[in-house]
């Protein structure tokens, strides 16, 4: 759990992200915005559709879903966000960073891909 205490990083204040969102960017120990995560979150934020490209590590799973992450409703308990990815472990790692981001907010994540329960 994160600690409320800790102030979300300046740079990712601004851009209109939800407080447990910005919980969740503390708790990762974000210091300042990538810059594809300058670019695209507020893009994002005000409901653009953006195609991105970035190199591995910049931060790109969180570009994307923190704003969307963002826009969830709390109360609402359904399928919130769906991430389609081409591999086995890229589904993984998504699902993983994104649990992670969205633990503040209460926000699971499940990865479903062939040959596995995707139930847990």
């Amino acid at each position: 759990m994160t600690d409320p205490k800790i102030p979300a990083p300046a740079g990712f204040a601004t851009f209109g992200l939800s407080p447990a969102s910005l919980k969740g960017v503390a708790a990762a120990g974000f210091v300042e915005p990538s810059p594809i995560q300058a670019q695209a979150i507020p893009l994002i934020m005000a409901g653009k559709d953006l195609v991105a490209l970035a190199q591995t590590g910049t931060g790109k799973t969180a570009a994307f879903g923190l704003p969307a992450m963002s826009r969830l409703n709390p109360k609402d308990h359904s399928v919130g966000i769906l991430v389609i990815t081409p591999t086995r472990e890229l589904c993984a790692q998504v699902s993983d960073e994104l649990a992670r981001l969205g633990q503040a907010a209460g926000i699971r994540s499940v990865p479903v891909y062939g040959g596995q329960s995707s139930w847990r």
